[in-house]
């Protein structure tokens, strides 16, 4: 079965006044339709650089210089600025984890999210009002057609991540990024945002990278796994059997610091020290018990 997304030898380097610094180093992972992979690592690993070298929203700083991302049977990487734009919204799309700043906060929701619908499918200013707030509705937005024309500030985190999410999937894309979906949301909003999410995926069969540092998330909804690490994914597979037999000493790391039989008084176990700095990867880095080589 062919993937849906397919990323091989991914290399990000970053432009600094220090000079080049590889921030993600010969990456490669696969998903395939109606499956969820969940991209886990700790803040700094490379998971969000990742995800936005495979959509093309990368800072001037930062530069792909090597590996493929194939989408289907396209190399996105080689597409130039419009077969980019033509591959947004239809076959690949992304959500943010701040809706807030994602969200243009002079325009009205309605209106941004009538956008695509005009610009891909050349539908009228009538048509896609009409297709935007059947979406609004689908993804749980009370009384759409009046908040049609309500600003992003005037709706709650959790309605703006609803939106958010609408904006990705209405196109019905092939594969769909969550760069940590539920950032700053209380536990039952974040329920709801990935029921909606694990939702939407199984009615249009999307492949889904769910970008997070939340090992229950993972467990919970995820397929497979890929483990980061300083800019390497150093452990891929399926979740059930990464989690119960991990062979990285870093994964096992990470899954020992959850605490699950924490007591009161005694200190929670932790993977110890912090990841390397962009200029010391490529050394040999030790972190407690666990001994990694970071880079190439």
């Amino acid at each position: 079965m062919s993937a849906a997304l397919s990323v091989e030898g991914l290399t990000v380097d970053l432009h600094t006044h220090g000079g080049v610094l590889r921030a993600v180093d010969d990456v490669s992972f696969t998903v395939h339709k109606g499956r969820t992979l969940a991209l886990l690592g700790e803040s700094g690993c490379g998971k969000s650089l990742t995800a936005q070298s495979i959509v093309g929203l990368l800072d001037p700083v930062a530069e792909v210089t090597g590996g493929s991302v194939r989408v289907g049977d396209k190399d996105v990487l080689k597409l130039d600025r419009a077969g980019r734009r033509a591959l947004a919204g239809p076959k690949l799309s992304i959500v943010f984890q701040d809706a807030l700043t994602a969200l243009n906060p002079v325009q009205p929701v309605g209106r941004q999210l009538a956008e695509p619908f005009r610009i891909h499918k050349g539908l009228s200013r009538r048509a896609a009002r009409t297709e935007a707030i059947e979406l609004m509705a689908r993804v749980g937005i009370p009384e759409p057609a009046l908040r049609y024309r309500s600003y992003p500030h005037q709706f709650s985190g959790g309605m703006r991540q609803r939106l958010l999410i609408a904006m990705a999937v209405a196109l019905g894309p092939d594969v769909l990024l969550a760069d940590e979906p539920t950032t700053a949301l209380d536990v039952t909003v974040q329920a709801q945002i990935m029921t909606l999410l694990r939702d939407l995926q199984t009615e249009r069969d999307m492949a889904v990278v769910l970008i997070t540092h939340d090992l229950a998330l993972v467990a919970e909804r995820a397929d497979d796994v890929a483990v980061m690490y300083a800019g390497n994914v150093v452990e891929t597979g399926p979740v059930r059997e990464v989690f119960d037999h991990p062979r990285h000493p870093y994964t096992k790391g990470l899954l020992d610091s959850v605490p699950e039989h924490a007591q009161k008084g005694v200190p929670l176990p932790a993977v110890a020290g912090s990841p390397p700095e962009l200029s010391a990867r490529g050394r040999p880095v030790c972190r407690g018990k666990a001994c990694a080589r970071t880079g190439r």
